[in-house]
């Protein structure tokens, strides 16, 4: 396929995902293209998660050859799905690299924003081991007057049942799982996901705000 071939894919690609008529999509795409940093010879219109030396180091290949492979792949414009099928039944890539080679295949030829999920809204997560009781972080999460206490009055929703494995509750924007995995020196590993941000503008004061809030947990 050639190279103009290949854009006028992704202008179609993008018109299909946003709505845009032809000339907007085909606008927005050139000055994503134009900004955009080359590697390689190729211009990436939004970073990987991972380094292309880190992902060569753990594939055998970096960034440049494999969207070359995934662009020869005659299925590669059937959707997220069918690449990271492609990926582990011809390329021999384990689910957990497949998903990551094609999210970063994604992102880098601007079909997926930093933070994008698959279902086009954006999303982050924050880890942290803690000086907190499990069972306790729980039941504060699980209640109306805890969580008030663990948010300073932030508005919040419980979304999830009590007797549910991860506690779920929606925020002002979007809606977080929390993970809590007790540790045998008594802390807590809490997992926080929080999901369905209305774009990637506003992740990055979310993720400043979780790492806020972990750390506070031992305050």
């Amino acid at each position: 396929m050639t190279t103009q071939q290949t854009f006028k894919r992704r202008v179609r690609e993008r018109m299909a995902r946003t709505g845009e008529r032809y000339a907007q999509a085909r606008r927005v795409l050139l000055e994503q293209q134009a900004a955009a940093p080359r590697v390689d010879g190729r211009a990436w219109v939004s970073q990987p998660e991972m380094s292309d030396e880190a992902i060569r180091s753990n594939t055998g290949r970096g960034w440049d050859e494999w969207c070359d492979l995934i662009e020869a792949f005659d299925g590669h414009t059937d959707g997220h799905s069918a690449v990271v099928e492609h990926l582990m039944e011809v390329h021999g890539l384990t689910g957990w690299w497949a998903q990551g080679v094609t999210v970063s295949w994604e992102r880098i030829t601007g079909q997926r924003l930093p933070f994008q999920q698959s279902d086009g809204l954006f999303a982050s997560s924050r880890t942290r081991t803690v000086a907190v009781d499990a069972d306790e972080l729980r039941e504060l999460l699980l209640d109306a007057d805890g969580r008030d206490h663990l948010f300073g009055g932030m508005p919040t929703e419980l979304r999830s049942r009590p007797t549910s494995k991860n506690v779920r509750i929606a925020m002002e924007e979007g809606s977080v799982e929390f993970t809590l995995t007790p540790k045998p020196d008594g802390r807590t590993a809490v997992n926080v996901a929080h999901t369905r941000l209305p774009d990637h503008t506003v992740v990055p004061a979310w993720q400043d705000f979780w790492t806020e809030w972990l750390e506070a947990l031992e305050g």
